[in-house]
């Protein structure tokens, strides 16, 4: 009885993917008959066509532009600067306060 059983279960699957075949090929044509809908409609107000992923090219690697002369600059600058600003932070003592190297002048005492 279960060759029997695997018989109609193999048939039965064979059936259903059958059926899921047919439904992939409506489901295809419906969604280009739907495309050729849209382009009619974007074609009447001027706009470009919708194209298919399928038939659409692979996006081309685009390679970087060099930086103009005013981009390396201020990149040049930052960097200057952040490597500044380290430096500072290095010097500075543990407790946060920085100390002076310069006098203050102190009031003059009038005479």
């Amino acid at each position: 009885m279960t060759w029997l059983r695997d018989l109609l279960k193999s048939s039965y699957t064979r059936l259903l993917e059958k059926l899921c075949d047919a439904k992939d090929e409506e489901i295809a044509r419906l969604r280009s008959e739907n495309r050729a809908m849209l382009n009619s409609l974007l074609a009447t107000a001027g706009c470009p066509p919708v194209i298919e992923l399928e038939k659409a090219a692979p996006p081309a690697k685009v390679p970087m532009r060099g930086m103009s002369w005013h981009q390396r600059q201020t990149l040049t600058e930052r960097q200057s600067e952040q490597r500044m600003l380290n430096r500072q932070a290095a010097l500075r003592p543990p407790g946060g306060a920085i100390a002076s190297s310069v006098k203050q002048p102190e009031a003059a005492d009038a005479k």
